[in-house]
């Protein structure tokens, strides 16, 4: 009965497009006419980048990544409400939509993702004080409850880096070198990780463990996937030899051949 009256004095609509929820829908963050409209990323596609297939010769999109990341999917292409979900999650403070792009990136079929730990890419100090939360951080949390595997913050960036959204894919590449390094100590927050006292447990550090299981780098969006290359160069170094990674956008980009 409260809820009813909360709905009927102050209706639930759709965070993108502002339509009014039915009561029974009334949890929901986005509706379904939004949802329809993000349009999924769909092979042929480069097996490693998820990219699609270049018309002519190997895909140079991933040519040069670290030997660790071995793949990288993405839910949906970014573009008109898709791009409006990212743009509510990151900007606007609305953290709850991290469950509705979960929701759709889940579907994602990604080699050995259900032996694997989620690990989110860090924000920069500044940033995560300017934004509250890390939208990547919630995006995995979110896809963890959905694959039943526990989110470690195994990250961290160790440098503050200019927004990518302007640069070129070599100024990408440029701006996020270095940027991230492996942590000493380990978190997994709510998320059920490892067992305290084996290696990969908070507090032990990564542990040998943790390092040889696969990992999953989990993002808002993938570009030229720079962001992705060096954190997996930066795990690739301290051990680990399987790196997978997941977005829910996808950037249109040219033919990279």
């Amino acid at each position: 009965m409260r809820e009813a009256i909360e709905q009927l004095l102050l209706p639930a609509e759709c965070a993108l497009c502002h339509t009014l929820l039915s009561f029974a829908r009334s949890r929901r963050i986005v509706c379904d006419v939004c949802r329809h409209r993000w349009r999924a990323v769909r092979p042929p596609w480069c097996d490693r980048c998820g990219q699609p297939e270049p018309r002519f010769g190997p895909c140079r999109l991933c040519a040069a990544w670290p030997a660790a990341l071995r793949a990288v999917r993405s839910a949906v292409w970014l573009e008109g409400a898709a791009r409006d979900a990212v743009h509510a999650l990151k900007y606007r403070g609305l953290a709850r939509i991290a469950d509705e792009l979960a929701d759709v990136a889940a579907a994602i079929a990604l080699p050995a993702h259900d032996t694997a730990c989620l690990v989110p890419i860090p924000l920069g100090r500044q940033r995560l004080r300017e934004r509250g939360y890390n939208q990547s951080e919630h995006l995995a949390r979110a896809l963890a409850r959905r694959w039943h595997r526990p989110v470690v913050n195994l990250l961290a960036r160790v440098r503050e880096t200019a927004t990518q959204t302007a640069l070129t894919p070599d100024a990408r590449l440029a701006n996020v070198a270095g940027a991230f390094a492996v942590r000493t100590t380990v978190s997994g927050g709510p998320t059920p990780g490892p067992r305290p006292g084996v290696p990969g447990a908070p507090g032990h550090g990564p542990g040998v463990g943790l390092l040889e299981r696969p990992l999953v780098l989990v993002d808002d969006v993938f570009t030229t996937g720079a962001t992705l290359a060096e954190a997996a160069r930066a795990l690739e170094q301290a051990g680990v030899r399987s790196v997978l990674a997941v977005t829910f956008g996808r950037a249109i980009l040219p033919d990279f051949t």
